[in-house]
C-alpha cells in the first residue's frame, strides 16, 4: 500500500465484473495503491451500490449477465449525478468493437486482459487525478459564480439604495408622511397576495411578482425629484400649466429608470419600476395621464400601485388636507371604481382593507 494516505485521501473505485478472478486481482491492486475497492458482480448490483455511495472511478467489464457494461455505462452517463464519474472498460485484445462502443457511450479508457499491474496502476492514477482536477475546477467555478452573483446582487442593491434615496427626497419635497414608502410597498404586497389567490388574477401574479412589486412600488413618484418644491407643496388649486408640469413626474421618473436599464442592467425590478413610474396615474376609463391608456392596456403592476397608492394617499395627511379614516377612504375610492381604478382590483382591496396599513 502507498504510504501516508488517510481515509479521506482514499478514493472509492467500483469494480464491476462477473468473473471472480478479475474482481479480486483488481481489488488487490486498488488496495495496494491505497484506495478503497468496492466490488459488484454485474450492472444491476452496481446500480444499487452507486445509489449508496459515489465512487471516484468505475472499472467496468462489458460482458456480464442481467445488465452488461454498455447498458450500465449508458445509465451512468445519462444521470447528472453520475455522468462525470470516469469509467474504464475491461477489454480483451480481440474485442476492439467493445472498446469503440464503450468510447461512444462516454467511457474514458480501457484496460486489456490479462491485467498488467503497473499498467492498471498508471491508468487508475491518471483518471483519478483527472477526476479530482475536474471536481476542483467545478468547485472553483461554483465559488466564482457565487462571488459574481454576490457582487451583482450587491451592485443591484447599491443601485436600489440610490433610487430609494432619491425617492425619499421626492417624498420630503412633497411632504408625504415619513412612512409613506413603507406603507405603499407593504400595501401593494398585501393586495398582490390577495389577487394571487383570486380566480381572475392568480395566473398573472407569481411569488416573484409579489416580491418585485413590493420593491418597485415606492419608485412610482421618483420623477418628483425634478419638480419644484413650491409646486409639490402648494396648498392652493393648481393652474393648468402647473397641472401639466406635475404630470411630467411620470415620464421623468420612467426616463431615469430607463436610462439605468439601458446601461445593460436589465432585470424584472427595473422593468416593473419603469411600468409603475410611467403608468400609475393612468385611469381605468382612459382619462388618466400621461398616455391615456385604459383597461387592460395599463400594466397590472401599475393598476395595483394606482389602487394601493390612492388608499395610502387618502389615509395620509397632505399639506392641503388632513387624512381620511379607512372606511371613508373606501367610500371615496368606490365612487371612482371603474373610472380611476380597475373595479376587480378594488373589490379585492375592499375585501382585505383591514390588513392594510
Amino acid at each position: 500500500m502507498e504510504q501516508g494516505r488517510t481515509e479521506k485521501d482514499m478514493a472509492k473505485v467500483l469494480v464491476v465484473d462477473d468473473v471472480d478472478t478479475n474482481r479480486f486481482v483488481l481489488r488487490d491492486i486498488i488496495r495496494e495503491m491505497g484506495h478503497m475497492p468496492v466490488l459488484a458482480e454485474n450492472g444491476v448490483q452496481a446500480l444499487k451500490i452507486v445509489d449508496r455511495i459515489t465512487p471516484q472511478l468505475i472499472i467496468l467489464d462489458v460482458a456480464m449477465p442481467e445488465m452488461d457494461g454498455h447498458e450500465f455505462c449508458k445509465i451512468m452517463k445519462g444521470d447528472a449525478r453520475t455522468r462525470d464519474i470516469p469509467i474504464i472498460f475491461i477489454s480483451a485484445f480481440d474485442d476492439p468493437s467493445d472498446v469503440v462502443q464503450g468510447f461512444n457511450l462516454g467511457g474514458e479508457d480501457y484496460i486489456t486482459k490479462p491485467f498488467i499491474p503497473e499498467v492498471v496502476k498508471a491508468r487508475l492514477r491518471l483518471h483519478l487525478r483527472l477526476h479530482e482536477a475536474s471536481v476542483q475546477l467545478q468547485e472553483a467555478n461554483r465559488l466564482l459564480q457565487r462571488s459574481v452573483n454576490e457582487q451583482l446582487r450587491q451592485l443591484e442593491m447599491e443601485k436600489k439604495n440610490v433610487l430609494y434615496a432619491l425617492i425619499r427626497v421626492a417624498r420630503e419635497n412633497a411632504c408625504y408622511d415619513e412612512d409613506h414608502m413603507e406603507r405603499l410597498a407593504y400595501n401593494c404586497r398585501i393586495l398582490a397576495e390577495a389577487m394571487q389567490l383570486s380566480a381572475d388574477y392568480g395566473y398573472l401574479i407569481s411569488d416573484d411578482f409579489i416580491d418585485t412589486i413590493e420593491a418597485a412600488a415606492p419608485l412610482c413618484d421618483l420623477g418628483n425629484v425634478a419638480l419644484p418644491v413650491e409646486l409639490l407643496q402648494k396648498k392652493e388649486a393648481l393652474s393648468a400649466e402647473e397641472e401639466a408640469l406635475l404630470h411630467t413626474h411620470t415620464t421623468v421618473g420612467a426616463k431615469i429608470l430607463q436610462d439605468i436599464r439601458d446601461t445593460g442592467d436589465y432585470n424584472d425590478f427595473l422593468q416593473m419600476s419603469i411600468e409603475i413610474a410611467h403608468y400609475h396615474h393612468e385611469n381605468w376609463d382612459g382619462s388618466g395621464y400621461p398616455c391615456g391608456k385604459k383597461g387592460e392596456e395599463i400594466p397590472i403592476s401599475a393598476q395595483i400601485v394606482a389602487a394601493a397608492g390612492a388608499f395610502c394617499a387618502i389615509t395620509e395627511d397632505r399639506v392641503y388636507r388632513d387624512h381620511y379614516e379607512m372606511e371613508k377612504a373606501l367610500l371615496l375610492m368606490e365612487s371612482e371604481s371603474g373610472e380611476k381604478f380597475n373595479p376587480g382590483i378594488f373589490r379585492i382591496l375592499k375585501r382585505i382593507y383591514r390588513q392594510l396599513r
